[in-house]
């Protein structure tokens, strides 16, 4: 588990804790914070799960060094039946999690930008099934605004 400590600098070192960087880590309070691991490929991986009673994900908050494909495997180790709605380019996934189960689903998250996950059964969302993959990097040339350069914090 991660102290509040480690949290606290992790958020500080991607950037996640201040106005204007995207508060994630405030509104996201809960949970821990992790990073797919980059494959030779340059596909991504990563694990989700929902521990049993806490009615959250682990990690709450997932984040990519790039934009590209990431292999997800989610795992519900609770009592109760969940699912997962993900983001993905162009399409988004839908999985049943029942009890004590897994499932698989590969995402296209291709630009950076904070793209939100939930489990909208039930009342999972409002008890805090809800979480976010963060894709780091910049917008390429091509898809930037038409403006005057912006004040960076």
């Amino acid at each position: 588990m991660t102290t509040v400590q480690e949290r606290t600098e992790l958020l500080d070192e991607i950037g996640l804790d201040a106005q204007n960087k995207a508060a994630l880590g405030q509104v996201l309070g809960t949970g821990r914070i992790g990073r797919a691991t980059e494959r030779p490929d340059g596909r991504m991986a990563a694990t989700l799960r929902i521990r049993p009673d806490e009615i959250s994900w682990d990690p709450s908050i997932l984040v990519m060094p790039h934009g590209g494909d990431l292999e997800l495997e989610l795992v519900n180790d609770d009592l109760n039946t969940h699912c997962a709605l993900l983001p993905s380019n162009g399409d988004r996934k839908f999985i049943w999690l029942v009890n004590h189960s897994k499932g698989r689903a590969t995402l296209n998250l291709d630009g950076p930008g904070y793209y939100w996950f939930s489990s909208p059964t039930g009342n999972d969302e409002g008890r805090g099934l809800t979480g976010a993959i963060v894709v780091l990097g910049d917008v390429p040339p091509e898809a930037r605004l038409d403006r005057p350069d912006q004040p960076r914090p």
